[in-house]
């Protein structure tokens, strides 16, 4: 059940006093952020300002989070189960969820293995944020990026190439790292574009 305004109320409330618990989730890379508890003005408080909030079970209060720290998690969505006691909640990270100041509450071998694409891919992004500031730094991202779509180009047909020799001519480990590079330099030239890995699986959803 999508959670809005109009069904707070049909969450099964009474089963833990008030309080469901709530997992938030990287709305892009799927990686599994933390989870707190929420309690129906919790709840309405993070419908209200588009920011998740919990019930602090220790300073039990309304706690927004990222109030102290700017890092806050924005919402995208919020669903219950099937039974109406657990929310998942989809976010926008702005910065460490953590409060040890790590990205997430668990460690990056439990998370799952396509947010390792995602990482990257902010990883390019913020290259090309910083290129179009006039800060490029010595990155070999900003590099390619300012050397233009067809280099960029370029270096996606050339890894392809190595993919195919590789996969034909070479051992496991070449054909591994070999696609490594395929797929950096594919996100690269989809940047160049102001094209994103989520336009991509949206296309290949199109197709399913």
């Amino acid at each position: 059940m999508n959670i809005n305004a109009d069904n707070v109320n049909k969450l099964a409330w009474e089963k833990m006093q008030g309080l469901i618990p709530c997992m938030v989730q990287d709305a892009e890379s799927g990686r599994l952020l933390m989870q707190g508890y929420m309690n129906p003005e919790a709840l309405q408080r993070t419908l209200d300002s588009g920011k998740i909030t919990f019930y602090s079970r220790s300073k039990e209060r309304q706690w927004t989070k990222g109030e102290t720290t700017g890092h806050t998690l924005q919402l995208v969505s919020l669903t219950a189960d099937c039974d109406q006691d657990a929310i998942l909640a989809l976010a926008h990270p702005q910065g460490p969820t953590c409060h040890l100041g790590n990205e997430c509450c668990w460690e990056p071998e439990q998370q799952p293995i396509a947010s390792e694409l995602i990482e990257l891919e902010r990883t390019i992004a913020a290259r090309k944020a910083a290129l179009a500031e006039g800060n490029p730094g010595a990155s070999y991202t900003a590099t390619l990026l300012s050397d233009g779509i067809r280099r960029c180009a370029q270096k996606v047909g050339e890894e392809g190439v190595e993919v195919a020799l590789a996969a034909v001519a070479q051992d496991d480990n070449a054909l591994l790292n070999e696609s490594a590079d395929l797929l950096y330099h594919l996100l690269v030239v989809l940047h160049a574009r102001d094209l994103t890995l989520t336009d991509v699986v949206n296309t290949l959803r199109e197709r399913r």
